[in-house]
């Protein structure tokens, strides 16, 4: 049996360290938010698969190639003929700041079907389903297949659990509104930033009113750390104190560790504890899951900065 099952798309990413109109270097690699989380869980230890579709070309292949040398299961990875791989680019107009450029419209991503995602979860037989937010906006059919998928997890007893991950480029907040809500009746764990809640539920007291369908709600805010609630309460984490290299990958890299501890069946303290080290992990080093720990790992954040372990 699988641990975690997730779909979504994954491209191929090129990354310049200054404006990418200017030229010069660039580092190919791979980006996708669910395929980030699923090689977060793979190196925790966790049986992780996930599912999609890449155009039958080169960029397609290292997507599968890359995900494959992180241990992450590609059985239900779909090679089209008819669509290319999408591709994003990530370049720094001032040190600080990253840029995002999507080319994916029309991807092969975007052709991700219900039957595909029903079939996925039925073979799988995950003891958790993960999905996101970017995924229903790719396409009508990518969005009846998110659907598809925590449906058919949720009557199957499988955990499902929801990352917001609004993305203004693909689509207004409205539309996101009305996609993400027709999830909700099937997920157990919320995964939101605090200026997400808004999509998630009118109500004065977001918090209150979705916890009224949901098991856990767990709210991220940068540098201020999480919140997770609950029926029980809530209890925050703050976020470690490293030095941010590179913010791209985070939220992902903090799925992924409170994804891993909920395979343990640890406490909500210690899901939070997981999750903020691995988001910390992330954000010391360049690129969306080149930096995500180990289980071995994630007492190293405990060292002071600059220690030489020897």
């Amino acid at each position: 049996m699988t641990d975690v099952l997730t779909l979504g798309e994954t491209m191929v990413s090129v990354r310049t360290a200054r404006p990418m109109r200017l030229g010069g270097d660039a580092h190919l690699s791979i980006a996708g938010s669910e395929s980030n989380v699923a090689i977060g869980l793979a190196r925790l230890g966790h049986d992780a698969a996930w599912l999609s579709a890449v155009g039958n070309d080169e960029p397609g292949r290292l997507i599968q190639r890359t995900l494959r040398a992180e241990n992450v299961d590609t059985t239900y990875l779909r090679f089209s003929d008819d669509s290319f791989t999408g591709f994003i680019a990530f370049d720094q107009p001032s040190h600080d700041i990253t840029r995002v450029s999507y080319h994916r419209r029309g991807s092969a991503a975007s052709t991700l079907t219900p039957a595909e995602a029903i079939a996925a979860v039925a073979t799988a037989a995950p003891a958790l389903l993960h999905v996101t937010g970017i995924t229903p906006a790719l396409s009508d059919t990518a969005r009846a297949a998110t659907l598809a998928a925590v449906r058919t997890a949720s009557a199957a007893g499988v955990q499902v659990s929801l990352d917001v991950n609004y993305r203004g480029r693909l689509w207004s907040r409205a539309d996101a509104a009305v996609a993400i809500r027709e999830l909700l009746p099937h997920v157990d764990t919320v995964f939101a930033s605090d200026d997400e809640l808004d999509l998630l539920t009118d109500a004065t007291d977001p918090i209150a009113d979705l916890l009224e369908s949901v098991d856990h709600v767990v709210v991220t805010a940068g540098g201020k750390g999480a919140w997770a609630h609950s029926a029980n309460g809530t209890i925050h984490r703050p976020a470690l104190p490293v030095t941010v290299i590179d913010s791209i990958g985070a939220g992902d890299a903090f799925v992924s560790g409170y994804l891993s501890a909920t395979l343990d069946r640890l406490s909500l303290e210690a899901r939070l504890e997981r999750a903020t080290t691995s988001g910390a992990f992330c954000v010391t080093a360049y690129g969306d899951w080149e930096s995500l720990p180990t289980r071995d790992d994630l007492t190293l954040l405990a060292h002071s900065q600059g220690t030489a372990l020897r």
